[in-house]
């Protein structure tokens, strides 16, 4: 069982309090017991990375790009190790576990490469003997807020991105997944980073929150909207940046040109993989009503052809509900979801597996339309509504009938409609034939508000929000 510390000033320090974690997939297994950090320990933290601030960022550019690659062959080194771990305490399958391990791997060699690729521009001036200097600098110290459903890749490409660019960084992870985030502050530290420069507080964000944005000078949150909303109030008063990535209730449009084995496949992986617990996730799955009929029957087997079970099990095709609460607002949605006429197709109901966990059918409900709460509101799970509607004018228009806007997704062999569905859609991510979930770590990532707010996330679009622009006029002609 892990002993879950915080690391501060170079430092793995004790709590006061203890907080267990429990295996969704064996609920009689304790995976670790972590430490719950105190506002005094999120204060030491913070003026830690402040201290480290001014060495970090003048740092030599290659040893800084060296550092950060060193993190990411670790963790291509022990991507099963940290899998299992996170399959333990998350509930993804094994394989999704040890993906997710090797995504962050990559995004660490990635933003490693963006150390040496640093922005900036040199302009001749409009007045004679000047020139102009654009320069992208440190924001200074980073609060990274990550949640449960991704624990080593949300972190990597925060903090990855935020060392990049020479900020210091105090990550508080999860509550309920913080083992992997220790073993990432193992790997930061082995590699040589100067002490400070990261911290790890653990423990619950609410108790932490305020502190985390006063003391910062950029947050940087992935969460819940109405969790955003707050922290975006919280940050008002001192005007710290912030960069946050929120929810979503992302349609997936059929049309009857589309490949019906394309589309059943991406609906499937859109809506189940992973347990449904990605922000881009199908949610709402919207079908033309010439291919309605057999898109549905092709779906409705896909459905029951899904294994759910423990996430180490070999022939798991889908692990458990994260954790209870998750499974309790799951189980609310569709008992609602019936309750307003929706016809339960599949699932709907507990699993029993070869342990006690908080295993869930795969669910799926037709007959749905657009203004009820299954369809509104983000379940985050492995639940599903389709909506039939009658051409592609009215699945635009049920698509957009939304207020969050982070991903969405259209199966078609038309390439004038797939054109369209990209200029048209609202959405941040536009995916066309592929699932709504899924994205890769080189190309911008996030959502219009509400779904997002501030810079996005992964690949050079990264520099946004974790530098500052400053603009030099030099007067050469006297130099």
């Amino acid at each position: 069982m892990i002993k879950g510390r915080n690391f501060i000033d170079g430092q793995w320090r004790e709590a006061a309090s203890l907080l267990p974690t429990i295996n969704p997939s064996d609920l009689d297994e304790t995976v670790g017991e972590y430490a719950v950090s105190s506002v005094a320990d999120a204060e030491e933290a913070l003026a830690a990375a402040r201290r480290a601030l001014p060495g970090w960022r003048s740092y030599n550019t290659q040893a800084r790009a060296d550092l950060l690659r060193k993190v990411g062959d670790a963790l291509y080194a022990r991507a099963e190790e940290i899998g299992t771990l996170l399959s333990r305490e998350e509930g993804k399958t094994l394989k999704e576990g040890i993906g997710e391990a090797t995504r962050a791997a990559q995004v660490f060699h990635f933003y490693a490469g963006e150390v040496v690729r640093h922005p900036g521009q040199w302009y001749p001036s409009l007045r004679d003997g000047h020139n102009v200097i654009i320069s992208y600098e440190p924001v200074g110290v980073i609060s990274a807020i990550t949640p449960w459903n991704f624990p080593i890749a949300i972190p990597a490409w925060k903090v990855a991105a935020a060392l990049a660019y020479g900020n210091t960084v105090v990550l508080k992870p999860s509550e309920f997944t913080p083992g992997c985030a220790i073993i990432l502050a193992e790997m930061l530290e082995q590699a040589g980073l100067p002490k400070g420069a990261f911290n790890l507080v653990l423990g619950d964000g609410r108790a932490l929150g305020q502190t985390l944005i006063d003391g910062a000078d950029a947050v940087s949150f992935t969460g819940a909207t109405p969790t955003g909303r707050k922290i975006l109030q919280m940050a008002a008063p001192t005007m710290t940046k912030v960069q946050l990535e929120l929810g979503g209730k992302n349609p997936f449009i059929v049309l009857d040109d589309a490949d019906l084995d394309v589309a059943v496949a991406a609906a499937a992986q859109g809506t189940w993989g992973q347990t449904g617990q990605r922000c881009t996730g199908s949610e709402r799955i919207i079908v033309t009503k010439g291919i309605h009929d057999a898109f549905v029957e092709k779906l409705v087997k896909a459905v029951a052809g899904l294994k759910v079970g423990h996430a180490l099990d070999a022939d798991t095709d889908i692990g458990p509900v994260a954790n209870k609460p998750q499974f309790d607002k799951n189980m609310t949605f569709i008992e609602k979801a019936k309750s307003d006429g929706a016809e339960l197709a599949a699932g709907g109901v507990a699993v029993e597996a070869r342990t006690r966990g908080y295993f869930l059918a795969p669910t799926l409900f037709l007959n749905t339309h657009n203004e009820m709460a299954l369809n509104r509101e983000e379940v985050f799970g492995p639940v599903a509504g389709v909506i039939k509607v009658e051409d592609f004018d009215e699945a635009i228009a049920v698509a957009k009938d939304c207020e969050l806007a982070l991903s969405s997704g259209i199966a078609t062999t038309n390439l004038k409609h797939a054109e369209r569905y990209r200029r048209e859609s609202n959405a941040g991510l536009v995916m066309v034939n592929t699932p709504t979930a899924g994205v890769d770590y080189h190309v911008p990532f996030g959502g219009r508000a509400p779904s997002g707010y501030g810079g996005r996330e992964q690949g050079t679009a990264s520099a946004e929000f974790f530098t500052e622009i400053k603009t030099a006029y030099i007067n050469h002609g006297v130099l």
